[in-house]
C-alpha cells in the first residue's frame, strides 16, 4: 500500500465533520474527520451513543484474513473503502437521531454502521430501540439477531438436547435463546474454563471439550476453529446436523471424517444471517428480523455478554490489544462522549 493511500482527506475549513475510525492497513487504524452532510429527506442525523466490537468477523477485517473472493460478500451496509484497506468496518452502532423524520428525532436507535461519532443514513436504515432496552446492551441486536437467525435455521424442538461450541458473543447468544425454550437442555462448549460462570449468567450448562456430553439432537458451532468443528460432529446423535456459524476468513479447515460421520449420517449445515432463514423467508423481512432480536434484548440476561467499555478516542489502541490477545472479552464497546 503506498503513504498516499493511507493519508485521510483534507476536511475543507468551515464544514461540519465527524469522526470515523478507518483501518488504515492489515493491524493499524486510526480516527479519521471526514465531512458530516446534512440530511436530506428521507434520511437521519444519528449522534452515537454506543457501538460494539464484533470480536470474530471484525478482528479478521483488522488482521486483512478476509479472502479476496469474499470481498464483495462481506461488505458492511455502510461500509467505506475496500479491504484490506483503508476501509471503515463494523455493523453495532446505537446513537440518538438529531435530525431529520419527526417520527424519529430523539429516539434511541440501532444501526449498521461503522464506528464514527455522527452519520447521516436513510430513516429506513435506523431500528428504534424498545424503552426497556438499554443503549449500551441494544448494540448487540446485530449479533442476537445471527442467533435468532439461525435458531430459525436450526429448528429446534421441546425435550433437545443441544450443544452450542464455542462461547463468544454468537455461541452465548445462541445459548441464550436456547434456554427459553421449554424443556430444551442447552450445555455451552469452550475451553476456556472461565466461561462457566457465563454459561450460569446465561442460564445453561458448561463443559470443556473433552468432558461435554454426546448424544446431542443438534450441535450450533461457533468456534470458527477446525477442532471445535470436528468436536461438534462427536457430539452428534446418530442423524443429527452440526449448525455451522463460524466464519473462518482465510484458514483452511481439515476435518476427519473417517470415524462415524457416515455411518451414522450426520450432517453440517452453513447458518449466515446475510439471507433470512429459509424456513421464516417468506414472511419476514431483515427489518422485522431486527426488530425481533431488539425485542428480545429486554432479557438483562445479555448484560453478561458486555465485558468492557472504552472511550472512542481509544479505539484504534483497543483494536490493537483485542487482536494481540491483550484484552480479553466477550463484547467490547465504545462509548462516545458528548462533543465527540
Amino acid at each position: 500500500m503506498t503513504s498516499h493511500a493511507q493519508v485521510p482527506p483534507r476536511v475543507p475549513a468551515g464544514t461540519r465533520v465527524a469522526t470515523a475510525y478507518w483501518l488504515c492497513e492489515p493491524g493499524r487504524g486510526q480516527l479519521r474527520e471526514e465531512p458530516l452532510p446534512e440530511p436530506r429527506p428521507g434520511e437521519v442525523l444519528v449522534r452515537s451513543l454506543h457501538s460494539g466490537i464484533s470480536r470474530g468477523t471484525e478482528l479478521l477485517v483488522h488482521r486483512g484474513a478476509v479472502p479476496a473472493g469474499q470481498h464483495d460478500a462481506m461488505r458492511a451496509p455502510f461500509q467505506a473503502g475496500r479491504f484490506p484497506g483503508p476501509v471503515k468496518y463494523g455493523y453495532l452502532a446505537v446513537g440518538v437521531v438529531t435530525e431529520g423524520d419527526a417520527d424519529l428525532l430523539g429516539r434511541t436507535v440501532f444501526c449498521l454502521h461503522p464506528h464514527q461519532s455522527a452519520y447521516v443514513v436513510p430513516a429506513a436504515a435506523v431500528s428504534v430501540v424498545p424503552a426497556d432496552v438499554p443503549a449500551r446492551r441494544a448494540v448487540l441486536a446485530g449479533t442476537v439477531e445471527t442467533a435468532l437467525n439461525a435458531l430459525w435455521d436450526l429448528g429446534p424442538l421441546v425435550g433437545d438436547r443441544i450443544a452450542v461450541v464455542g462461547a463468544g458473543m454468537v455461541g452465548c447468544s445462541v445459548a441464550r435463546l436456547l434456554a427459553r425454550l421449554p424443556e430444551v437442555e442447552v450445555t455451552l462448549v469452550d475451553v476456556d474454563r472461565d466461561r462457566a460462570e457465563v454459561a450460569s449468567r446465561l442460564g445453561v450448562g458448561f463443559a470443556t471439550p473433552e468432558r461435554a456430553s454426546g448424544d446431542r439432537d443438534a450441535v450450533v458451532h461457533t468456534s470458527a476453529t477446525a477442532a471445535g468443528l470436528q468436536r461438534s460432529l462427536e457430539l452428534l446423535a446418530p442423524e443429527g446436523t452440526v449448525l455451522d456459524l463460524s466464519w473462518y476468513g482465510d484458514r483452511p479447515v481439515q476435518l476427519s471424517l473417517g470415524g462415524a460421520f457416515h455411518a451414522a449420517r450426520l450432517g453440517i449445515r452453513a447458518s449466515q444471517v446475510g439471507a433470512v432463514a429459509a424456513s421464516r423467508r417468506a414472511r419476514h423481512t431483515h427489518a422485522d428480523r431486527l426488530t425481533l432480536a431488539l425485542r428480545l434484548l429486554a432479557d438483562p440476561a445479555f448484560d453478561t455478554l458486555l465485558t468492557g467499555d472504552s472511550p472512542f478516542a481509544e479505539l484504534p489502541e483497543v483494536m490493537r490489544a483485542l487482536a494481540a490477545g491483550r484484552l480479553p472479552a466477550l463484547c467490547h464497546t465504545i462509548r462516545y462522549d458528548e462533543g465527540a
